[in-house]
Order: structure tokens, then C-alpha cells, then sequence
């Protein structure tokens, strides 16, 4: 270890806290298959959202759907808001919600071995710009996985909501179910690292590397490393480096929400203009990672086409921005303007 100071602690919690994790668990029956799932879910949707803080208490819900053999399957769960930027009233009226769901209700259902479960959903219910974004999300969430299984698994859904109390309209939206942080570790050998101040060059090389660039792909800055700010960071039983693992995209160009805003410190006026905040690398280090991209382009693209429910004109704009990084890393000028001159200056050990 050379960065400092955060060495001495990572390497402690690396040797010594960190418990042994199950051995590459396969992944959970929800997130097996990417067809489309269809749920109703049944809450007193005003006294959730009421709540807007990180305090949040839990609010009984009924979620009901068909098994694959038809049968009726009904779940008595608790739901309740998360989130941070999307949290905010003024940001969206319907705001992330988390599903806890009972272990003992759960074996032999979709949700066999699930806990604490992410929902993102569609933020605003009549604007269909932001249902669009939910969709982009989830399509970003897919394509990360075609370039790595160290990767978060995401699962499309219809749900229809129905407001117990009789005060809001029932309305079916998509949204979608993000592998929850624990099993993700697990299913890779690992357990997370809960740990901030951990440099980027301090985390597996070929990972962060590959991140960077993705990141720069979708047109997304609002990643950190090291304020674990949508990065989880996750170990290896005897490995000496963590792996980071991104999340949470809706502040990426590709999707353009109405809510994004570049952070005032970088050189960018929106988000759709793209810039690489990786670390240094050379030309040689970041050609395997073009490399894969340019191997993955036509499942990345495939995605895209084949995506129920994505506008025409959302899908065919999310292509010519991508068109626009295949330009620049198959252009070796530009590859020197975009990821080396601009690249990160990692301070000296």
C-alpha cells in the first residue's frame, strides 16, 4: 500500500474485519432473466412520501403478482422513500422507494433470499420524459454488465400502484430493481468496504480503468472514489486491493435529465458534454478497454433497439451520442485530447 492516509486502516479492515463472504453465490432467481416483470403494489402512497428526509420509517404494502405457473403470489412488505437528490419534493413528486421484504415469507417466491431491495421509478407521474429516463437507467445499468460481471444486476418492471387510502390515482409505470449491495459482493467472492478517502489508484487497475472510461461514455461526473459517492467498494478475502462497483446513473448525458446539473468545479457548462475524470493512463493501458468496447458495440446498440417502451427519438439520440465516443476513442488525436491530456494527475505516495 502507498497512499496514505487512509493505508493503515483499509489494510486492517482488508486483513481483519472484514467477515468471510460465501463463495461466488449465483445470481438471485429476480435477477436471472431480463423479461419484463408486472407487479401491483398496494400502499398509503401520501403518508410514505410524506416523509422526505434520510430518516425514514417503514410503511406496510401488499405486492402481488403471477408466478411463472400462474398462481396468484401476494407479499405483506414494508416500503418506505430513499434517496438523496431524487428525495427532494420539488425534484420528483413519486421519489425512490425501498421494498423490505420478510425472510420467512419470501422461500419459493421471485424474491427467494432478497432483503432490502432499490426501486427506481419514474420520478414525475405525468411527464413522460422521466418514465423515458427510468428505462435509459436501467439500459445503462445492462450495458455496464455486458463489459464486466463486477457489475450491478438490474430487473425492468411494470408496476401498477394503488393508493390505499383512496387519495391518488392508480397509475402503472415502469421502474426497476437494483441487486441490493451485500449480494452483489457476495455473488463476486467479496464483502463491501465501507471505508472513504480510498485513492481510485488504490482499487483493482483494470476496473477502475474501465469505469472511468464508461463513465465518460454516458457523459456521467458525478462518481466519486473517494467519498464513496455512487461507488461501492468491495473485497476479496487476501486481496490487497478492493473492487469498485458504480451505481445511480440518472445524472449521465445519455439521459439528459431535467434535474442534472454538472458539479460548478468542472470545466463543463451540462451534462451532455462529456469528461474524463480517470486517472492518468497511457495510450497502451486504455486500449483493451476501447478494445472491449468496440467488441461490445453491437449488443450495447442491440439493447437499445430491442427495449420496449423506448421512444424512437430517446433511443435513436442515445445512439448518435454513443456514435460520438466510438468516433473519438477509434480516433487515436482524439483519444490524446480527450483521455490523455485531460486525464487526472495522481498525486505523488
Amino acid at each position: 500500500m502507498t497512499w496514505s492516509p487512509w493505508a493503515a486502516s483499509l489494510a486492517a479492515a482488508v486483513g481483519t474485519g472484514l467477515a468471510a463472504p460465501a463463495s461466488g453465490q449465483d445470481v438471485a432467481p429476480l435477477f436471472g432473466s431480463h423479461d419484463i416483470l408486472n407487479f401491483r403494489l398496494e400502499a398509503d402512497f401520501g403518508a410514505v412520501f410524506k416523509e422526505r428526509g434520510q430518516e425514514s420509517t417503514d410503511h406496510p404494502a401488499k405486492l402481488s403478482y403471477t408466478a411463472g405457473d400462474g398462481a396468484p403470489v401476494s407479499l405483506d412488505i414494508q416500503i418506505q422513500t430513499r434517496g438523496n437528490f431524487r428525495l427532494r419534493p420539488q425534484i420528483c413528486g413519486f421519489p425512490p422507494i425501498r421494498l423490505d421484504f420478510p425472510k420467512s415469507a419470501v422461500d419459493n417466491t421471485l424474491f427467494a433470499g432478497q432483503d432490502k431491495l432499490k426501486l427506481t421509478v419514474h420520478c414525475q407521474d405525468r411527464r413522460a420524459n422521466y418514465e423515458q429516463s427510468v428505462l435509459m437507467e436501467y439500459l445503462i445499468y445492462r450495458v455496464f454488465n455486458l463489459l464486466t460481471d463486477q457489475s450491478f444486476r438490474a430487473r425492468l418492471a411494470r408496476f401498477t400502484y394503488v393508493d390505499a387510502a383512496g387519495k391518488r390515482d392508480t397509475l402503472t409505470k415502469y421502474a426497476f430493481f437494483i441487486e441490493n449491495d451485500d449480494r452483489m459482493a457476495a455473488r463476486l467472492g467479496g464483502t463491501l468496504l465501507d471505508i472513504e478517502g480510498v485513492h481510485d489508484e488504490a482499487t483493482e487497475h483494470d476496473q477502475i480503468t474501465r469505469i472511468a472510461v464508461f463513465e465518460y461514455f454516458i457523459g456521467n461526473t458525478d462518481w466519486s472514489v473517494w467519498g464513496l459517492h455512487n461507488i461501492v467498494l468491495v473485497v476479496a478475502p487476501n486481496s490487497q486491493v478492493p473492487v469498485a462497483v458504480p451505481y445511480d446513473f440518472d445524472w449521465s448525458g445519455v439521459i439528459s435529465a431535467p434535474y442534472a446539473r454538472p458539479d460548478a468545479r468542472l470545466p463543463i457548462k451540462q451534462v451532455r458534454e462529456r469528461l474524463f475524470r480517470g486517472y492518468c493512463r497511457t495510450a497502451e493501458e486504455l486500449a483493451p478497454v476501447f478494445q472491449l468496447f468496440n467488441e461490445k458495440k453491437d449488443a450495447i446498440y442491440a439493447l437499445y433497439r430491442s427495449q420496449e417502451g423506448l421512444d424512437p427519438k430517446t433511443r435513436d439520440e442515445a445512439l448518435k451520442y454513443y456514435d460520438e465516443f466510438y468516433q473519438t476513442i477509434n480516433d487515436p488525436r482524439a483519444v490524446n485530447r480527450e483521455f490523455i491530456r485531460s486525464c487526472r494527475q495522481a498525486a505523488a505516495p
